[in-house]
């Protein structure tokens, strides 16, 4: 975003480079991280097309239409599917919560009816919306109604029902991990996928993990997920959007400020960040340098290894 808050689409380009050069698999366009739900609908259908224009087909493109309208969401859908992304994702609305179980799957079914042809993934992620249905039950009933149902993302740190979601319905559907602390977690059970937010400036690192992982070293698995969690803490310490912005800025993507209600990092909590990555020695991987560096100082499928990486924008 420009200072002013409105779109700049001229760094969607530069914003795909440094995910393809990282070893992302993919992109999952306007979800949590990428303030997609402070987005007008015609300012995500602008940045749906400009990442699909960007990636040229080189990245597999996931659209998060979720909305608090259905209506909305289905015209979003259908502008999605025509733009040409992969796939099309919906969260539930958040602001009237869903409590039952075949509530959500009608919801669902209207919302990937706008986009029959592409398949569609549900995405859990109840902490923000305060839908807490079992998502074995939900993908039970779904499985029967929504023909282009393919898969789920899930959110939630409930390691077991992610476990039991990769047996679900004979092992139809594709369901993706998305709590970034937990990723060796979820290889450990069965995943074979993850989309999250930090993979957006340190992909590199999770890869290393699952090349870790598929290759039976468990214990340096665990060493460099114990990393992961030290830069995540850092991060989550600050207001999360602008910290992760304040990061991208440093690795050379300038992503600009965030739109209220988020709120910015003061100049002290930018240099505070980044006083503590330099510190915990997370720089030296996650910049490419051992010296400590000004944050002004710099003006998300291939596979990684069996699983994929997507970074959520």
């Amino acid at each position: 975003m420009r200072a002013d808050g409105s779109l700049n689409l001229s760094l969607v380009p530069a914003m795909v480079r440094h995910l393809k050069d990282a070893g992302v698999t993919g992109l999952y366009l306007c979800g949590s991280t990428g303030e997609g739900m402070s987005l007008s609908t015609a300012e995500r259908m602008e940045l749906t097309e400009a990442f699909v224009d960007a990636c040229q087909g080189e990245l597999s493109l996931i659209a998060h239409v979720g909305h608090n309208s259905i209506a909305e969401a289905k015209q979003l859908a259908r502008h999605a599917a025509k733009a040409g992304v992969d796939v099309v994702s919906a969260t539930a609305p958040s602001y009237y919560k869903i409590s039952r179980c075949e509530t959500l799957v009608d919801t669902m079914t209207d919302i990937a009816a706008a986009a029959p042809d592409v398949p569609f993934y549900y995405y859990h992620i109840p902490s923000l919306t305060g839908s807490t249905i079992s998502m074995t039950a939900f993908m039970e009933m779904a499985g029967g109604k929504i023909p282009n149902l393919a898969g789920l993302k899930y959110t939630a740190p409930m390691i077991h029902e992610f476990h039991a979601l990769q047996s679900c319905c004979d092992g139809r559907f594709d369901v993706v991990w998305g709590t970034d602390e937990m990723l060796l977690s979820a290889l450990a059970v069965g995943a074979k996928g993850a989309i999250g937010s930090t993979y957006n400036c340190k992909a590199p690192l999770d890869r290393k993990i699952i090349k870790a992982f598929d290759g039976n070293d468990l214990e340096a698995a665990r060493e460099l997920q114990l990393e992961a969690i030290k830069f995540i803490e850092i991060v989550l310490s600050y207001p999360f959007h602008a910290a992760m912005k304040s990061v991208l800025t440093r690795q050379g993507v300038e992503c600009g400020p965030c739109r209220l209600p988020l709120e910015n990092l003061t100049s002290e909590q930018e240099n505070r960040l980044h006083a503590e990555l330099d510190d915990a020695r997370i720089s030296n991987w996650l910049f490419n340098t051992p010296q400590k560096s000004q944050p002004g100082d710099a003006q998300s499928v291939a596979l990684a290894g069996k699983q994929q990486l997507l970074a959520q924008d």
